[in-house]
């Protein structure tokens, strides 16, 4: 298919057949819409709103060749790379966060010529997103000027018509697909989200296919109640899965924080064993559950309540 990402993408959308009305199904169903060598745009950003029961259940399922783009990257992208699904990530930072240090496993896998890491500023990065969003090849910025982010990542610069001053044109990303976790969302895939947002619009807007799993399905009044919440129309939406406390082991805005501990032993394990380390969180923690339900009952009802409690604590009364 020839011409610019976004003319590809109305094309790819021109010739999509039309998702069913009712789009609620289960996450082995919509992961299956993903493809070998596709772009994975993943939604929320680090520990935060990150759709693990769908990344788990792709995990599970396995693929081969994707590339997997996110603002701020956590531990997942270890998971896809030393399990053989991904061979690159396009990101602004990999690691959990600044407690944990950055990534050792990706540093590791990349100087080792075992994966590929393209790295932009989160802004530009951001505006990547946007630009496939409204349907333009690239979108100016001065964000990375000045940056040695420049040599190393498909950018031009421009010399502005209106000012005359320098500007760093960044390209449209369009994936393949982006999987998105929300607060809520109807049969439809009306979705809402609570607290910050992200980038997930513009992913969803950018993205071929759309999946979106949810803490809960309401009905449609409900969501219509709340206009101001819904971020994604049904009609960007490709498939529903309902998924309660499908973020965890990251936090989703009121509803859970994330488990700190579990991130700790983590990067423990990773300091002693390495990558090794990695292959075995996921025999343990995806490959050996039969779904994410078993996954988030291997921490004990006591400590996910304690981890939803500390989210309500956070919240306006």
């Amino acid at each position: 298919m020839d011409g610019t990402p976004a003319r590809q993408l109305r094309e790819a959308l021109a010739g999509k057949p039309s998702p069913p009305a009712d789009k609620l199904v289960p996450a082995e169903a919509a992961v299956r819409l993903v493809r070998d060598g596709d772009h994975i745009a993943v939604g929320g950003t680090l520990y935060s709103r990150t759709p693990m029961a769908l990344l788990f259940e792709l995990l599970r399922q396995g693929r081969s060749g994707l590339t997997i783009s996110r603002p701020l990257t956590c531990y997942e992208a270890e998971l896809f790379l030393v399990g053989g699904l991904a061979g690159g990530i396009v990101t602004s930072w990999v690691g959990i966060g600044l407690p944990w240090g950055i990534s050792r496993v990706v540093r590791e896998l990349v100087e080792g010529g075992r994966a590929t890491y393209e790295e932009w500023s989160h802004l530009a990065l951001g505006l990547r997103y946007k630009a496939g969003a409204m349907g333009v090849p690239f979108l100016p910025t001065f964000t990375m000027l000045g940056s040695d982010l420049v040599g190393l990542v498909d950018t031009r610069e421009l010399t502005c018509p209106f000012t005359g001053e320098k500007v760093l044109l960044v390209p449209a990303l369009n994936p393949d697909v982006a999987l998105l976790h929300v607060h809520r969302a109807d049969r439809s895939g009306n979705a809402q989200i609570d607290g910050y947002r992200h980038m997930d619009a513009d992913m969803a807007a950018a993205a071929r296919t759309v999946i979106v799993s949810t803490e809960e399905v309401v009905d449609a009044e409900r969501i219509a109640g709340r206009p101001d919440a819904t971020v994604l129309p049904h009609f960007q939406v490709d498939a529903v899965v309902e998924a309660p406390m499908g973020a965890f082991p990251h936090e989703c805005y009121g509803r859970y924080e994330a488990d700190f501990a579990h991130f700790d032993d983590y990067v423990a394990d990773v300091r002693r064993d390495g990558i090794d380390a990695v292959s075995a969180y996921l025999d343990r923690h995806v490959r050996r559950q039969p779904d994410f339900a078993a996954f988030l009952a291997s921490f004990g009802a006591s400590r996910l309540e304690g981890q939803q409690a500390r989210a309500a604590e956070l919240i306006a009364r």
